[in-house]
């Protein structure tokens, strides 16, 4: 909810609090106003009340990255209903899984025609009512639900603008996933934060991405996984800074060298950022800083100060309490118990705090490998593989060991027009890294498997097979 003079607080308050501003919000095909967008997402309310959603039933909706289904989504949220977005290429199992694990009051596999534009609705939901559920990939098993509140969301667009100077000068794109927390929160709710214009892209494609933002004017971008690397992997061309593209926030942060490349070829900055699922309040470079190769510091917002805060655990885990952490998984009180203790979030995550107050990435707890006796960071490894000029990316995991602790399994891709001789990457690595952190088993891979959000899928990757090196 939202008074006069206060923050808004909710989706549907975001968006009624930028329908008042003039100008194309969504650019496409053809563009929709602020206002067009919030009649538009009144009148899909009240088609959807009319055909039995209400407050707090939980809806799977097939979410494509269009404006449609963005409207749909809305839509859902102003009612108060609780979203469960889901992969459009999901197998018929898959969403069977999530139906049984959610138990969705209504599926919606296609918004179908665009609604009759009517008045919003905006005073049916709370700030901390629950908005989305948000499935993670997970490793094994069924996936958890994450719960995020329409607070969560309305605090992470405010944010957003703020961390990254935007205003409505701004032209945001994006062509991440809507069932994601990054595009909604971010790019969506960023954009109603300040009045940007928004450019939803269906898919990522690395040949057209730049003739994208010529195309339609887009100043920001925000890029996960691998689409930095995957954009430079282009046939380099002349023209390729000549685009308006001013800003691109991405996490992890690339070495320092490959970063201050990626921003020459194409004339740009890229801003760093650590959030989760669980929390988009995670970190970010500050303003005007240039912390290489760290995550941040954390997030705060620009009128309510600092609500964030982050310390280290004994163990090195990284915590983050603010109020846009999760209430917890849906239907999962154990692994809530876990998660959340007290307010403070527990990310999974291992870091080393900083003296500038940054911190720096060390790796998934989940992943340290306990090998000889000691834990190593996969991350380590994978770094120094990759330095190595017949190597494009690689992959570093775990595997059985026949006596105690693991073993470590080393996946490589080879780089354009390269062999991979893998007697030398061993010994590559032996050269820079102690003997227990040199991978024992080798494998060549033409790609390594990905998640939809381009962040490799480890847990495809098999134990069994590759070259035992010793």
């Amino acid at each position: 909810m939202t008074t006069p003079g206060s923050l808004p607080a909710t989706i549907p308050h975001v968006l009624l609090a930028a329908a008042g501003r003039d100008g194309p919000w969504l650019h496409g095909d053809s563009m929709i106003t602020f206002a067009e967008a919030a009649a538009l997402v009144g009148g899909e309310a009240h088609a959807l009340a009319a055909q039995g959603v209400r407050h707090g039933d939980v809806v799977m909706l097939v979410a494509r990255t269009t404006p449609r289904d963005l409207i749909c989504w809305l839509a859902l949220t102003t009612l108060g209903a609780i979203t469960l977005p889901v992969n459009p290429r999901s197998t018929d199992h898959e969403l069977d899984a999530l139906m049984e694990q959610a138990k969705p009051a209504h599926v919606i596999r296609d918004p179908g025609p665009w609604p009759r534009p009517v008045g919003l609705p905006p005073d049916l939901v709370k700030p901390d009512d629950l908005a989305v559920l948000i499935p993670t990939s997970g490793t094994t098993g069924r996936s958890k639900l994450v719960m995020q509140t329409h607070r969560a969301y309305a605090l992470a667009g405010q944010g957003f603008a703020h961390w990254l100077g935007l205003t409505g000068a701004d032209r945001l794109m994006t062509s991440l996933p809507l069932f994601h927390i990054n595009a909604p929160a971010y790019s969506v709710m960023g954009s109603l934060s300040c009045g940007a214009g928004l450019v939803l892209l269906p898919r990522f494609s690395a040949g057209s991405f730049l003739d994208d933002a010529r195309r339609y004017g887009a100043t920001e971008f925000n890029a996960i996984g691998a689409m930095l690397e995957i954009l430079m992997r282009q046939p380099e061309r002349p023209d390729d800074a000549d685009n308006p593209l001013k800003l691109c926030y991405t996490g992890p942060a690339p070495a320092r060298e490959r970063q201050l490349e990626i921003e020459r070829r194409f004339g740009l900055e890229i801003v760093v950022g650590y959030a989760l699922s669980e929390t988009p309040y995670g970190l970010i470079w500050p303003r005007g800083a240039r912390p290489y190769e760290t995550l941040g510091t954390p997030r705060q917002h620009p009128r309510l100060g600092t609500i964030n805060h982050a310390r280290v655990a004994e163990d090195g885990e990284l915590l983050l309490h603010n109020p846009a952490v999760t209430p917890g998984y849906w239907g999962m009180p154990d692994e809530t118990a876990r998660a959340v203790k007290d307010g403070w979030l527990h990310t999974g995550d291992l870091v080393t705090a900083n003296p500038d107050g940054t911190y720096t990435f060390v790796a998934r707890k989940k992943e340290v490998i306990r090998r000889r006796g000691e834990n190593l960071s996969p991350l380590e490894v994978e770094e120094t593989l990759e330095a190595h000029p017949d190597v494009l990316e690689c992959a570093v995991i775990g595997v059985p060991s026949e006596l105690t602790d693991e073993e470590v399994k080393a996946f490589v891709v080879a780089a354009p027009g390269r062999e991979l001789d893998l007697a030398a990457l061993r010994d590559w690595t032996a050269a820079r890294l102690a003997p227990y952190k040199v991978p024992r088993f080798w494998q060549r891979l033409d790609a390594l498997p990905r998640t939809p959000t381009a962040r490799v899928a480890k847990h495809q990757l098999p134990a069994a097979g590759g070259h035992d090196l010793g």
